[in-house]
């Protein structure tokens, strides 16, 4: 198999071949895992260095980083202005295809109240409840949970297991990765006579249009009104999102990051993994939270902050 030669490779991606143009490329692979049949990627100065030294045919790099250690370099290579999106687009060749509908397996349980658009694919022992809807070429894959007055928007993909509570609304193109749980039951209780007792959560969680929440991390619903995800936000996995968080657009957010109830982030923020939220604060948009950072305060638009307490 081949992916073509490297001149083929940098024209599909908006580059430039630097070196043997004809030379033939089988596959991609990461620096330590490539042969002599491979290109790799570098996207720094240390990643660039390693790329050099390994056995990998050529190297896929920003233009920029080529410019800042400079051009003599021994190997061929492919140069493009975001190595990162040539990556992208060239890996989405070997992604493995999404199910297609119309398909029920026999196995499902769907009410039969429940409304599925057109070319839904419904796996083995999926549950679908009342009164829900589920939108066009969705995918709801083995084992996923649908509970009652769920709205699942267009093109969305529910992965084996995974888990949207009643009443709660998940936006078109959404991503729930195995065993994400949206709609869970916020932390609510109050010490009464020497013991807790429940406090109903009785609000729902709304995801936008084009969010992705990573494997078993669980966004709790409202204890009224509702636990906001904004459009296009990717959460990692094991992640814990409390009742009645608000987080913006395009936000992303690393594995086993905790968010305390009614934690309010803004639009494009960035935050690392192992990040912790007090609750009941406001963290505004375009900030930069390293991992590890706890976070016990408000913060401004463009902060950047690490450590614990951070700061």
């Amino acid at each position: 198999m081949s992916l073509g030669t490297l001149q083929e490779i940098a024209q599909r991606v908006g580059g430039t071949a630097r070196g043997d143009a004809a030379l033939s490329i089988a596959r991609i692979a990461a620096i330590d895992e490539a042969g002599p049949d491979a290109l790799t990627f570098a996207t720094t100065p240390a990643y660039l260095q390693a790329a050099l030294k390994s056995k990998a045919a050529a190297i896929l790099v920003d233009e920029a980083l080529l410019e800042a250690v400079g051009n003599g370099q021994s190997k061929p290579l492919i140069v493009v202005p975001n190595a990162r999106a040539a990556l992208m687009h060239l890996l989405h060749a070997f992604d493995r295809p999404r199910k297609r509908g119309p398909f029920r397996h026999p196995s499902a349980v769907v009410d039969e109240s429940a409304t599925l658009g057109s070319e839904v694919y419904v796996g083995p022992n999926v549950v679908i409840g009342a009164r829900t809807r589920i939108g066009d070429r969705a995918v709801i894959e083995a084992g996923a949970f649908v509970g009652d007055d769920v709205q699942i928007g267009d093109d969305a993909l529910l992965y084996p297991q995974s888990r949207v509570l009643d009443a709660c609304i998940a936006g078109k193109g959404v991503i729930l990765h195995p065993g994400a749980t949206i709609g869970s039951e916020g932390f609510g209780y109050v010490f009464l006579d020497g013991r807790f007792e429940r406090i109903p959560q009785v609000g729902n969680a709304v995801l936008g249009d084009d969010v992705e929440i990573g494997a078993n991390t669980c966004v709790d619903r409202a204890q009224t009104g509702s636990t906001e995800i904004g459009d296009g936000t990717k959460i990692d996995n094991l992640c814990q999102i409390g009742h009645n968080c608000r987080i913006g657009r395009n936000t992303g957010m690393a594995a086993q990051t905790g968010l305390a109830g009614s934690t309010n982030i803004g639009d494009y923020a960035l935050i690392g993994g192992q990040a912790g939220f007090k609750g009941h604060i406001t963290i505004g948009s375009r900030v930069k939270i390293a991992g590890g950072a706890k976070v016990w305060s408000d913060l401004p638009d463009d902060a950047f902050v690490s450590g614990t307490p951070a700061r």
